[in-house]
């Protein structure tokens, strides 16, 4: 991506602030992704052209930063998307920014930035609302959380293209999920329109997003993370309908993450979009496809561990089951260290999207595969609760570096992920304490539970299996027994499943509502075990 570039870029860190502000020029902050179709553009024509680039040099201290890379960076400066071109005071703050700009474009900018600073100064300068650290809207959690969330998820719906909203069409795979057990109409309805517009089926995995109401001009970037989510998605899907037109693409995406994506280790982290994936098929084999990011992301491997780990469950899939454990046990091997996972080999450490991710990952593969991996989940909880708990809410790193890195944040959507996370790990263990925790976590928020549209539907989902714990099935018997996989495809997604449970050998027990039920020693027992409490 920097090939083209004539701007000679810092890498982020207190260096460059420090040299802004001793020349009194503002910071120009770009923010790139490896699979950023406009971040190249941008390269090959603004930051390409000899005089943007002499104007940059002149009047500010330019700093490139890949955002996959640098999450707390992402979220704390992002414009709406990416490239993301912001200027910034030497002490952080944000004076303006935007999206991708054009050569003109830039260069109007680069003049009205350098006289605002002329006339103004650090005065420029502002903190967005989100990091001024106000009190968390706290509040209760009860039935209306997930009352809410349904008529968000029926008034929001687009009944003549599917899907929610009425500008561009992200696929929101958390809201098919709180759907599917609540409105599948909607849900499937969803799949249906995310599989015909967005999936590649030349290559496999899923496109990002559409930009028309009716699913029209996709953006082609695949990113491992949004891959893995749509994947469970479908996977999930499956599991209510019996329907090979969920299985299927399920299990199209998932040759795509174990070829394409794969390292050879684990997972990378996504793949560049571009003019190819509309060449047919014939021409495509003769094309350069677009470049991989080999990178191996914890908080990303750990959604497709996750994702892969249902889908075997569901479907007795062996190549998703294998890739999944091979992954986990790399990034267990090389991100994991006594419950403190990096980023990538060599990233940054203590980031809540990793631990909570990873989190739900081991939790899921204690329930699919057996309780060995009890062990590193407990130890990524204690300790995220431990650095990353700060008056009930979690942060979403430490509280350090230049600019507003060392500004607090507590993400709403991260916190639901390890809320959820703790919940899977509280029904497992029995430790009553994680679900405390999660209680408290979601509640922090649910002063705003009015407010939350569909693309927050996963708070409901957590809210709700805290309200009232999802179904558990208890399984006295070895993780790939008759039994064992019976319990993963009876009941709705949100259940817990126990394998070598406490009970009477060749059995499995339902708890519900806190009862247990008679021992059933069929799968068919089970069913109707199931049956008699949902």
């Amino acid at each position: 991506m920097d090939d083209e570039t004539l701007v000679e870029w810092r890498e982020w860190g207190p260096a460059p602030f420090e040299e802004a502000r001793a020349a009194d020029r503002p910071v120009l902050l770009s923010l790139t992704a490896p699979w950023c179709h406009w971040c190249d553009r941008m390269d090959e024509e603004a930051y390409a052209n000899p005089s943007v680039a002499a104007n940059v040099h002149d009047d500010f201290l330019p700093v490139r930063v890949d955002v996959d890379r640098h999450p707390r960076i992402r979220e704390r400066y992002q414009m709406g998307g990416f490239p993301s071109t912001v200027f910034l005071t030497p002490d952080g703050d944000v004076i303006t920014g935007a999206t991708y700009m054009s050569t003109e474009s830039l260069r109007r900018v680069l003049d009205r930035v350098r006289e605002t600073w002329d006339e103004r100064g650090e005065a420029a300068g502002r903190v967005p609302r989100a990091l001024q650290d106000p009190d968390p809207p706290r509040g209760s959690l009860d039935g209306e959380v997930e009352g809410h969330m349904l008529e968000q998820v029926r008034d929001a719906f687009d009944e003549e293209y599917g899907g929610w909203g009425v500008d561009a069409k992200f696929p929101l795979p958390n809201a098919v999920e709180f759907a599917l057990k609540r409105d599948r109409d909607r849900a499937t309805r969803t799949l249906d329109a995310v599989y015909t517009h967005l999936y590649d089926t030349y290559g496999g995995g899923f496109y990002r997003y559409a930009t028309e109401r009716d699913w029209g001009d996709p953006h082609r970037e695949k990113l491992l993370d949004e891959n893995a989510a749509v994947l469970r998605a479908f996977a999930n899907a499956y599991l209510y309908t019996g329907e090979g037109a969920y299985r299927d693409p399920a299990l199209g995406t998932r040759d795509y993450l174990t070829t394409t994506l794969w390292t050879g280790d684990a997972f990378a982290g996504s793949q560049a979009g571009g003019d190819y994936y509309t060449l047919e098929p014939a021409a495509r084999e003769s094309a350069d496809p677009p470049r991989v990011d080999g990178t191996v992301f914890a908080d990303r491997n750990a959604l497709a561990i996750d994702a892969l780990l249902r889908l075997h469950a569901y479907t007795d899939d062996e190549a998703a089951r294998r890739y999944a454990e091979r992954a986990l046990d790399h990034v267990r091997g090389t991100l994991l260290d006594g419950g403190q996972v990096a980023h990538y080999d060599g990233g940054a450490t203590g980031l809540l999207s990793d631990e909570a991710r990873l989190l739900r990952a081991l939790a899921t593969a204690a329930q699919v595969l057996g309780q060995s991996y009890l062990d590193d989940a407990r130890a990524v909880a204690d300790r995220t609760i431990e650095r990353r708990l700060d008056d009930g809410t979690f942060l979403d790193g430490p509280t350090d570096g230049p600019g507003l890195l060392s500004r607090p944040l507590r993400p709403l959507e991260t916190t639901v992920e390890l809320a959820d996370a703790l919940v899977d790990l509280s029904l497992v263990t029995g430790e009553e304490g994680y679900r405390t925790v999660a209680r408290e976590a979601l509640s922090a928020f649910a002063g705003a539970r009015h407010r939350m549209g569909v693309e927050v539907a996963a708070y409901a989902t957590a809210a709700s299996r805290l309200v009232r714990p999802p179904l558990v099935i208890e399984v006295a018997d070895e993780p790939g027994s008759d039994l064992h996989r019976a319990a993963w495809r009876v009941a709705d997604h949100e259940k817990v499943v126990v394998p070598n449970a406490d009970g009477e050998a060749g059995t499995a027990r339902v708890l519900a509502d806190g009862e247990r039920s008679a021992p059933a020693a069929t799968p068919d027992e089970l069913g109707r075990r199931v049956s008699q409490v949902s």
